[in-house]
């Protein structure tokens, strides 16, 4: 049973170690349904498991491809993408290659969205995609250009961080992910979100979703300050 936590519906509740046992996957799935999250986020082995806890209930399974370096090929990352939507992921959060936007090949970025973009559109589930731009790596005109392209090529959202980097999501950039993306497309933030205030942070900052697996403490210290505009 939900509780109808607001902020629970935004958060992707998420376990992405990689000593992981199946029970713990399956305690997630309960957390998802009792809380109301927007999906669950998990790693592509378990993908099947996850769908399998969650069927007919709200929350979506979310799983991550080319985890968490992005440093492999166009084709590899479609490649998991196909194996993770049939196995029942309805969102994915791929990390973009990073080289790309450090080396300034902006075309490379745009072709590996296009393809994403061009994937979910032969799918009749339609996927969500979302782009990890992994930022603490990145300078700002770079986080500006890679958003753009995002909104160009019609991606559904940009996500600060694997939270396998040496820094997380911050309100700057989140603030300036929201600013270069516009209105239609989701910003996400991940890494290092832990409490109720963090959450807030980031939302009053221009996120639509949050990446987060201390999501249960979030809710829980929610509801002690009652209803909350961002």
């Amino acid at each position: 049973m939900s509780t109808g936590n607001t902020i629970a519906r935004v958060i992707d509740h998420t376990l992405l170690k990689p000593n992981v046992a199946k029970e713990q996957i399956i305690r997630l799935c309960e957390e998802a349904k009792q809380y109301g999250f927007a999906s669950v986020c998990v790693n592509p082995c378990y993908v099947r498991l996850a769908a399998d806890q969650l069927k007919g209930a709200s929350p979506k399974v979310c799983t991550v491809i080319g985890f968490p370096l992005g440093a492999t090929t166009i084709s590899a990352k479609l490649a998991e993408a196909e194996e993770a939507v049939r196995n029942g992921a309805a969102e994915l959060d791929y990390v973009i290659t990073i080289s790309d936007a450090l080396n300034g090949s902006y075309d490379a970025v745009r072709a590996e969205m296009e393809a994403f973009v061009q994937f979910k559109r032969e799918h009749t589930s339609a996927p969500v995609v979302k782009a990890i731009l992994e930022t603490c790596y990145l300078e700002d005109e770079q986080i500006r250009r890679i958003c753009q392209l995002a909104r160009e090529t019609g991606l559904d959202f940009v996500k600060t961080s694997t939270g396998f980097g040496p820094g997380g999501a911050t309100v700057h950039h989140v603030r300036l992910m929201r600013e270069n993306v516009g209105p239609h497309v989701g910003v996400k933030a991940s890494g290092g979100i832990r409490t109720y205030q963090d959450c807030l942070a980031m939302l009053q900052a221009g996120a639509s979703r949050i990446g987060a697996s201390a999501s249960v403490a979030i809710v829980t210290q929610s509801s002690g300050f009652g209803d909350v505009s961002y």
